[in-house]
Order: C-alpha cells, then sequence, then structure tokens
C-alpha cells in the first residue's frame, strides 16, 4: 500500500477522459457539480457529449436515461445524496424498471464529506441502490480499482451504482491487478478474523491488518468492490475458515455492506459478525478523519474488536 494520496473522485474523471476517447457512445451529465465530481474533466475535451443539468438532479436522471434509449452510454454523476436521494423515483422508474444503460457515479459518499456535515453526508444510498431489481452496486476503494471500474461498467448494457469519495486514499493496488465485477478481493490468508471492507474503508482494514501483524495476529481483508452482485462464495468460504468476522464501511450499518454480507451469512453459513459502521443516526460536521473516529470505523475500531 503505497502513500499515494488521491480520491477517487479523481480517479473517476480522469477514467472518463479516456473513456471519452475509446467510445464515441459515452455521455456525461452534471447537476452543477463538475468542478467537485471531476467531470469537468470530460467537459473540456468533449463539450458536445458533455450536458450540465444544472440544480435539477431528477431531471438529469430522467435525460441520462433518454439519452439511453438512443444507443448512447449515459454516466450522470452528482453527489451521492443527490445522486441517490433526490433521484431515488426516476432511478428506479426510468432507469431500473426499463433497465437502460445508465451508470449514475456518485461522488462525496458517506460521512468523509467532512464539514459539510449531517445534510450532505449520504449513509442510505448503498441500502436504497441495492434493494432495486436490474441495479449494480460498486464502492472502489484508490485510484486503480476506480479506472478499471468506470470503463468496466460502460460494457455492461444496463444501470450501474458506482460509490466514489471525496476524501484523498492511499493507492492500494498494482496497475496490472485483475478485477472482477461480483467477486472480492482476499488479500492475505490470516485465520485470526476476517475483515470485510468497501470504498474508504478498505485503507483501514490494511492498517489493521499491519498493526495486528506486529502483535502476531495474522487477519485477512476482504475487499467487497461490488455489493451487488456479492461475492457469496468468497464470504462463506472466510466465514469457514477465519475465527472473527467484521464488516467495516462508511455508510449505515442498516441496509449496507454489513447486511448484505449478514443476508448471506443467514442463508447458507449462520455465524456472528461484526458490523462496523454508522449506527442509524445521521453524520456531524468535522475533519473526515475525526468523524470517522467518533462513527468508529477506523483502523483502530478494528484492532479493538479483534483483540
Amino acid at each position: 500500500m503505497e502513500e499515494i494520496k488521491k480520491a477517487t473522485r479523481e480517479s473517476y474523471g480522469e477514467a472518463l477522459l479516456e473513456l471519452g476517447k475509446e467510445n464515441e457512445n459515452v455521455v456525461v451529465l452534471d447537476a452543477d457539480l463538475s468542478t467537485a465530481t471531476k467531470t469537468n474533466m470530460f467537459a473540456k475535451e468533449y463539450p458536445n457529449r458533455f450536458f450540465d443539468m444544472g440544480i435539477a438532479e431528477a431531471n438529469m436522471m430522467g435525460v441520462a436515461a433518454g439519452l439511453a434509449t438512443c444507443g448512447k452510454i449515459s454516466y450522470a454523476s452528482t453527489f451521492a445524496v443527490f445522486a441517490a436521494g433526490r433521484s431515488y423515483d426516476q432511478i428506479r422508474c426510468s432507469i431500473c424498471y426499463p433497465k437502460l444503460n445508465v451508470k449514475i457515479c456518485a461522488t462525496h459518499a458517506g460521512v468523509a464529506v467532512g464539514e459539510d456535515g449531517a445534510t450532505h453526508q449520504m449513509l442510505e444510498d448503498i441500502s436504497m441502490m441495492r434493494t432495486m431489481p436490474n441495479m449494480i452496486v460498486m464502492s472502489t476503494c484508490d485510484d486503480v480499482e476506480t479506472k478499471w471500474a468506470v470503463k468496466e461498467i460502460s460494457k455492461i448494457d444496463g444501470p450501474v451504482y458506482l460509490r466514489l469519495a471525496r476524501m484523498k486514499t492511499s493507492k492500494i493496488y498494482d496497475t496490472n491487478k485483475k478485477f472482477e465485477i461480483g467477486k472480492g478481493i482476499q488479500i492475505g490468508e490470516g485465520k485470526d478474523a476476517t475483515v470485510f471492507a468497501t470504498g474508504i474503508t478498505v485503507e483501514q482494514a490494511l492498517s489493521a491488518k499491519e498493526q495486528l501483524k506486529e502483535k502476531g495476529i495474522d487477519i485477512r481483508v476482504v475487499d467487497i468492490h461490488t455489493i451487488k452482485p456479492i461475492d457469496k462464495d468468497l464470504i462463506i468460504k472466510c466465514a469457514k475458515e477465519t475465527k472473527k468476522l467484521i464488516s467495516i464501511e462508511d455508510h449505515s450499518i442498516v441496509g449496507g455492506l454489513g447486511s448484505a454480507i449478514s443476508e448471506v451469512l443467514t442463508d447458507e453459513y449462520p455465524t456472528k459478525l461484526i458490523r462496523l459502521g454508522v449506527h442509524d443516526t445521521f453524520g456531524r460536521s468535522g475533519k473526515a478523519e475525526k468523524l470517522m473516529e467518533y462513527f468508529g470505523i477506523t483502523a483502530k475500531n478494528i484492532i479493538e474488536n479483534i483483540q
């Protein structure tokens, strides 16, 4: 894990620019936040394929759906709180129900948004998006994984929700790393515990792994970059092979990654899962790192639960 810090929203903007060169059917829509979502890179290079819809997120989803019916691959971007929250009905009825080729790429998710506070810290989007039929739900952890995801979802004919962060995180994967939608990534073979993580919490899980190794405790980390469809086989394998299971997410523990894993375990291999996340409350305003400490989604919290 290299100490090169970069926000996945920046990686998204760079990947979109490259994808625009490769595929002329890619169109990008934004809701007056292109500087923050980094879609401004695409807008500058391909102005005829970029649409700033203004502060009208629900309408943006409808237009993205319309463009998809004309053979375009629509990438619709805004903050997660507006993408999933304000536009829920349009996503459900105009994108998922007809199974249209729209990629909803939502930035600024979770408490790691920081000082914007509770109104803008979307903690329910994974829950909302994964309950919708036909929707693939993804949450990437670093630059390499995000760039892979942005390009890979363009090959899928149907709706995708890609969750991205404002907070900068370390580079975790090598550029030659192979990924597959729907398949988690196991890091390490530790038998003492499995930590399932997604998005920015993968870095926290790996930090905990390194610190615990110094104490003689060997854990494995599983990066669940695809929350729907989730990697049932890997979850069951880890449940059978390790003594303790923990999930960690910058999201409510209601309906998020921990809930998705719990559903698999309940059906296939009943066992206890400790869920680290935001406990059925709204966020707070503050520095991202401080908020992660406050809500108990750091390496320290993982270590405490394992010890």
